[in-house]
């Protein structure tokens, strides 16, 4: 009896051995794993830098708008000078410049995006907008769809003096929006602030023009009240995700509006007081 527990104890040890050297490789085989995965990681993000710093933006850009133009979304000739002067890549965070020209909405992060370019032409070619005319814009985002704004309605007009005014909910945003405008010299005409843009920017209403760039559930009040007679309105109104259409809207006289329906649309929620609670 003693002797069959004798050889039951190398074996035993034998099968302990055994076990922790598996579980040795496997946790060496985990963290070689994360660390070849950090690699990997790593080395494409360096790839896409390295490549983002070789493109030549400006001809993706001309490229883009002359897609834009023989689509027929981009028509009115100082809408495409904007599309062209304005650098798309630099509102966008690092690793995703290499799609600045790819007409597709992008993440900025905060689970909010840029708008894709054909998006942000539509809006602008529907605010029919001119040079020396107030806009107030609700959600900055990353300060892209301001610079287009600032570059159609121009610097310096002489007596009128236009402006373009954005707010913005999502304080990290508000500083990436103003960091990227002032950085491209777009700080004399565009103003950011953070708030809630569902109350508007009654300090300097009436605009001639309000751009939302976020869906809402219904029209807020404060936004027409802030708009001047014969302005336009342009906003997402719907469902939370689905089921949104774009709506414009003119301020007839102080008590009447007329609303023109542009057809369906996906935008990230509108969020404040007379928004959505998300």
């Amino acid at each position: 009896m003693n002797d069959n527990l004798n050889k039951r104890k190398p074996l035993a040890a034998r099968a302990l051995n055994s076990f922790r050297s598996h579980v040795a490789f496997i946790f060496l085989k985990t963290v070689f794993r994360k660390h070849v995965v950090k690699i990997i990681l790593l080395t494409k993000y360096c790839f896409k830098i390295r490549m983002t710093q070789g493109k030549d933006f400006k001809h993706l850009r001309e490229r883009a708008v002359k897609t834009l133009i023989e689509r027929g979304v981009l028509r009115s000739p100082n809408v495409i000078k904007a599309m062209r002067n304005v650098p798309r890549e630099e509102f966008l965070p690092e690793s995703m410049r290499e799609e600045a020209y790819i007409d597709t909405p992008l993440p900025i992060g905060y689970k909010q995006t840029i708008s894709a370019l054909h998006m942000v032409v539509i809006m602008a070619e529907q605010l029919e907008l001119d040079v020396g005319q107030n806009v107030l814009e609700i959600g900055a985002g990353s300060g892209y769809h301001s610079a287009i704004l600032a570059e159609i309605v121009g610097r310096d007009t002489g007596e009128n003096r236009c402006h373009v005014y954005t707010i913005e909910i999502i304080p990290e945003l508000a500083e990436y929006a103003q960091k990227n405008l002032k950085q491209l010299g777009y700080e004399d005409i565009v103003t950011v602030r953070l708030g809630d843009g569902t109350l508007g920017y009654p300090d300097f209403a009436p605009y001639d023009r309000i751009l939302v760039t976020a869906a809402a559930p219904n029209v807020p009040n404060s936004l027409t009240e802030q708009l001047k007679v014969n302005g336009l309105l342009l906003i997402p109104v719907g469902d939370l995700y689905f089921g949104q259409e774009l709506l414009k809207i003119k301020k007839i006289s102080e008590t009447k509006t007329s609303t023109s329906y542009l057809g369906g649309v996906r935008f990230v929620p509108l969020t404040g007081k007379h928004g959505w609670d998300v």
